[in-house]
């Protein structure tokens, strides 16, 4: 199948999708499954790529995994292949399945733009094709992190509740109404838990000093819907070794600040971390990260052990 009759054909796919009866408001079904799984109190898995193909699409998207970190930071910042791969993730047959659009894998694009850099257009783009947030490398400062939010937010209507920080995105979803599957896309693409109504996560990385302290600041910010943390650059900016009393400092009080604020909190973890880490408190944590085809053997193996140790071997 030649590329052009692949995306006519996923793009069917998903404009059968936007045409399933809508629910009514009071019943209506969360899209974002990793929010809905966050806001049961359990916490969530996930794996992160570079490999945007249509083949790792489809192995991911019918995987156990919570959210998918589609890294466009050390992988190439292509958003017609990140276009391509979101609307290879839809599966038509499991929306049917389920009465509702709502992906069991949730796809969040990490952009290249560290916080103090001019991230917007990304951030625009990103979206604009389907992404269901946002992964920004780097944030040191609150003010950074407000710019990251708002970036993610169209500008409220008047009497809006939760006008703050207001938005900056600009309004042309086309590609990201398909992927959802949602005629009402504009009113949920909203950053949670901001609005409690929201579909879009803001993950943020904390990845230096600077970072580490103003974590209480950043932590209590509206609209923060992750905060994950970078061992491997935190390391690198501290200057010191991974298991250096100055890291495990660091990354304990992250996690404080994450937990005063209830806000999620990520890492990355293996199967012979995972479950310590989550005893720890963590809940939004990688199985592996940088992963090119489907899910490795190591993965699967952290990914069977999280899910056990959580209670959530079941579903």
């Amino acid at each position: 199948m030649t590329v052009p009759t692949a995306l006519r054909s996923i793009a069917l796919s998903a404009l059968a999708l936007a045409l399933l009866p809508a629910a009514p408001a009071s019943a209506q079904t969360r899209l974002n499954r990793t929010i809905e799984t966050l806001e049961s109190g359990a916490p969530v898995f996930g794996l992160a790529t570079g490999n945007f193909d249509l083949t790792n699409a489809r192995a991911l998207a019918t995987s156990d995994l919570d959210f998918i970190i589609i890294d466009m930071e050390h992988s190439p910042f292509d958003i017609e292949r990140l276009r391509t791969f979101l609307l290879g993730m839809v599966d038509v047959r499991r929306a049917v399945e389920k009465g509702s659009t709502q992906m069991d894998v949730t796809p969040i694009a990490r952009i290249p733009a560290n916080g103090r850099e001019n991230l917007q257009w990304m951030v625009k783009q990103a979206l604009d094709v389907g992404a269901y947030g946002v992964m920004f490398p780097f944030v040191e400062t609150p003010e950074q992190a407000l710019n990251a939010i708002a970036a993610m937010r169209y500008p409220q209507r008047r009497g809006d509740e939760q006008p703050e920080p207001r938005g900056l995105r600009g309004s042309s979803p086309g590609n990201a109404v398909w992927v959802w599957g949602a005629r009402d896309y504009s009113a949920r693409a909203d950053v949670w838990p901001l609005d409690p109504q929201g579909e879009l996560l803001a993950v943020l990385q904390i990845e230096t000093p600077l970072g580490v302290e103003n974590i209480e600041e950043i932590a209590a910010l509206p609209g923060v819907g992750a905060i994950f943390i970078g061992p491997a650059d935190l390391s690198l900016n501290y200057g010191v070794p991974g298991n250096h009393p100055d890291m495990v400092a660091a990354i304990e009080r992250v996690l404080a600040a994450c937990q005063a604020n209830d806000v999620p909190c990520g890492l990355t973890t293996g199967a012979g971390s995972v479950e310590g880490r989550l005893a720890e408190g963590f809940d939004f944590v990688t199985i592996s990260w940088g992963g090119d085809a489907g899910i490795s053997g190591g993965a699967a193996a952290a990914l069977e052990i999280a899910r056990e140790a959580a209670g959530r071997d079941g579903n």
